[in-house]
């Protein structure tokens, strides 16, 4: 898995009922955007996360 700052890490809900969250990697902490990840939910909230086989990364909006 490889993101940059301001991609979306997207971790899917592994129970029935369980919504999918998303969270805007606002920081990248492992070698060539590697997890470790910072993200930012859209709460506000950040936390520093190792995304599971249940994440995927998907390109941020282009800055400009």
């Amino acid at each position: 898995m490889q993101a940059n700052v301001g991609d979306i890490l997207l971790v899917h809900g592994n129970v029935v009922g369980q919504a999918d969250r998303k969270a805007v990697i606002v920081e990248v902490r492992g070698a060539d955007g590697a997890p470790p990840y910072v993200v930012r939910f859209g709460d506000g909230h950040t936390q520093f996360v190792y995304p599971g086989p249940d994440a995927v990364v998907l390109p941020g909006e282009p800055s400009g």
